[in-house]
C-alpha cells in the first residue's frame, strides 16, 4: 500500500525503529577503486509522526559507535580506534531532527543535527516513504529509505594514507544509507 492509498492522518503516532528490519549503514571509497560498506548493528530511534502535518513530526536516533560492522574484524577495530570514531571516548552517534519538509507525494527532507565525536553539524536526509502495513503480529509498520553524503573531515575524522599511485586510502565523502522500518507504539 503506497502513501497515496492510505489515510495519512492514520499514521499519526509514536514509532520505534525496528532493529531487526532497519539498516543504518554507510559507504566509503577505499583505495580510490572500490567501496566499503558497513552498518551500525546497535541503535535505537523514535519518530513522532503527524500524518496530517509532517512539519510537526520529529525523529531521534542514537547509534552505538562500537557496533560498527564492515564484515572485517581488523578494519572494524581500526574504525573504533582514535584514528576514526574513538568509540571509548565517544560511545554514541546521534541524530536529532530540527525540520521535516514534505517535498513530494511520498518524499520528505529530514534536516537535523548529526553528532559524531562531539562535533555537531546539520545534515539533510532525503527520504522516500515506502508505505505502511499491518504485519502478521498485529504491528502497524511504516517504512522509509534514503541516503545523504557527508564529509568525515567535518566531524574530525581525518586519518588517511597516501597511495603510491596517487589519491588516498579512504575517501573523505561517506554516503549514509537508511532503510527504516518502524513500529507504531500503543
Amino acid at each position: 500500500m503506497t502513501a497515496t492509498q492510505i489515510d495519512r492522518a492514520a499514521l499519526t503516532g509514536t514509532y520505534q525503529l525496528d532493529p531487526a528490519h532497519t539498516r543504518l549503514g554507510f559507504v566509503a571509497r577505499h583505495a580510490m577503486v572500490t567501496k566499503v560498506r558497513g552498518a551500525f548493528n546497535e541503535f535505537s530511534g523514535t519518530a513522532q509522526i503527524d500524518g496530517s502535518d509532517p512539519s510537526k513530526s520529529s525523529v531521534s536516533v542514537t547509534m552505538k559507535a562500537d557496533s560498527i560492522d564492515t564484515r572485517n574484524a581488523d578494519r572494524d577495530a581500526h574504525l573504533r580506534s582514535g584514528d576514526f570514531l574513538e568509540t571509548e571516548k565517544y560511545p554514541e552517534i546521534t541524530f536529532r531532527s530540527t525540520e521535516i519538509k514534505q517535498t513530494g507525494e511520498d518524499t520528505f527532507e529530514v534536516t537535523g543535527d548529526l553528532t559524531i565525536k562531539d562535533v555537531t553539524k546539520p545534515v539533510t536526509i532525503p527520504l522516500t516513504f515506502e508505505g505502511s502495513a499491518l504485519d502478521p503480529f498485529g504491528n502497524q509498520r511504516i517504512g522509509f529509505e534514503g541516503s545523504t553524503t557527508i564529509s568525515r573531515k567535518e566531524f574530525g575524522i581525518t586519518w588517511n594514507a597516501a597511495l603510491e599511485t596517487g589519491g588516498v586510502l579512504v575517501s573523505d565523502k561517506v554516503t549514509l544509507e537508511f532503510e527504516i522500518s518502524a513500529i507504531k507504539q500503543a
